[in-house]
């Protein structure tokens, strides 16, 4: 079944494999009815656990359930499911490489209601910077289902961003995602632009809008961490420079593990991107991506001013 949501996609995808595995449990911090937790205490109250407005102490609880053998799913918020249990994540789950999976659900301004205590424009950057971490962003909801699947096979901690609103799906419905590795979903041969999460249909109507101007390759990116070093090179050889895109500041997130990447490349790398701000509240969605400059039309603007640049030599 196709969705159009990565959050009810997230939450059937528990469910269903929940059914075949019973390792699997859910842990939410009173917001099962957004991060779509609720879908899998309905269909096992037994194994879906409530811990109210506690974020260390479900992802603490997390912990010793992995122990135990079972694979803990954690919900909430994504500014709340790292923020405030980052001490338990660090010390508890991440030095111990127990397997905990961690869903920071309504990430990036997706949740543009209320402001910046409720978005999370730099979970990617304070997850890829903590060893031992898996950090996962999937385009839309077809790979969102895939991802969860993924990552239910790895023991390893992994954390999973996921968009509030609903959006038209970018990649295919049955693709196998294979972590770590970015995909291209157009391909082009003067511009590469990496993009992640929302982004990735943003770029893609850009690139559409550059067509017969401006050669663009569009690689989605859905694994922040680890990232295939050797495949990101490749992807960039003969091209002039190189823009990433994301719903996240461009400070640690995924244009600093492009550039990381790409140090010894000498390509010109243009930014889309929050830039180094909080969120704020918007009347919609739209209206506040408008705001931050996380729109087709920024990132066309990024693309041409990239295709004047010139390689360093």
């Amino acid at each position: 079944m196709a969705y159009t949501n990565q959050r009810i996609a997230y939450g059937n995808t528990l469910v269903e494999l929940g059914k075949e595995d019973k390792r699997i449990v859910v842990l939410d911090a009173d917001l099962g009815a957004s991060t779509m937790g609720k879908l899998f205490e309905t269909a096992y109250p037994e194994r879906h656990f409530e811990m109210g407005i506690a974020e260390a102490n479900m992802t603490s609880v997390a912990a010793g359930l992995a122990q135990t053998g079972k694979i803990p799913f954690t919900n909430s918020f994504a500014v709340f499911a790292g923020g405030r249990a980052y001490d338990q994540i660090r010390q508890t789950i991440a030095i111990g490489k127990l397997n905990v999976k961690i869903c920071g659900s309504s990430s990036g301004l997706s949740d543009f209601g209320d402001g910046a205590t409720h978005q999370a424009i730099e979970d990617m950057a304070i997850m890829r910077a903590i060893p031992n971490m898996t950090v996962i962003s999937p385009a839309d909801a077809n790979e969102t289902v895939q991802a969860v699947k993924a990552m239910v096979e790895i023991i390893s901690p992994c954390y999973l961003r996921l968009n509030r609103n609903d959006y038209e799906n970018v990649t295919p419905e049955d693709k196998p995602f294979v972590i770590g590795t970015p995909s291209v979903i157009r391909e082009g041969s003067e511009i590469v632009v990496f993009a992640t999460g929302i982004m990735v249909g943003k770029v893609l109507a850009a690139a559409e809008e550059l067509n017969g101007k401006i050669s663009v390759k569009v690689v989605n990116v859905s694994t922040i961490k680890p990232m295939n070093k050797e495949a990101v090179i490749d992807l960039v050889k003969g091209c002039r420079a190189v823009v990433t895109a994301e719903e996240h500041s461009i400070v640690g997130g995924l244009g600093s593990a492009i550039s990381e990447v790409l140090s010894k490349e000498c390509k010109p790398i243009g930014y889309v991107g929050v830039n180094d701000t909080f969120g704020s509240s918007g009347h919609s969605y739209n209206d506040v991506l408008e705001y931050y400059g996380l729109t087709k039309e920024h990132i066309v603007e990024a693309i041409e001013e990239m295709a004047q640049m010139k390689p360093k030599v």
